[in-house]
């Protein structure tokens, strides 16, 4: 069975996120296995969400999982919620990606406006992460 790993964030409310691409994925008989990157009540479209960042728990996962050999087909990155979480992603990148295929969605901005949280610095952040992606 075909594995992917998609790093983005929890959206508790609101049709997007690891709601929607867990259940799609694993529809079409893919394993997808998930690295979430933050905690959020709802997207960001509505007004002042809570969030809490899980860039603290990466490195970890990051860790165990190349210490069981594990593998990935695919690697899918969506909302990151700092700049942090972005090298966090080239790293999931670099230790995983030898043979994947990897997909960026550069979850920032929408009507040309980023999301609310977001700075400038994102926009170069995903960049860099582009440019990794096939």
């Amino acid at each position: 069975m075909k594995r992917i790993v998609t790093m983005q964030d929890i959206s508790c409310l609101g049709k997007c996120s690891l709601t929607v691409i867990h259940p799609a994925v694993s529809a079409m008989g893919v394993e997808c296995a998930v690295l979430p990157t933050a905690l959020l009540s709802t997207h960001t479209a509505f007004p002042g969400p809570a969030v809490t960042d899980l860039s603290g728990c990466i490195p970890a996962v990051l860790d165990h999982w190349a210490a069981i050999g594990a593998a990935f087909d695919g690697i899918l990155t969506g909302y990151l919620a700092n700049a942090r979480q972005a090298e966090l992603a080239l790293e999931l990148i670099g230790r995983f990606g030898d043979g994947a295929l990897v997909i960026q969605d550069p979850a920032m901005a929408d009507h040309g406006r980023l999301y609310s949280g977001l700075g400038p610095e994102m926009v170069e952040a995903h960049r860099r992460i582009c440019a990794k992606a096939d």
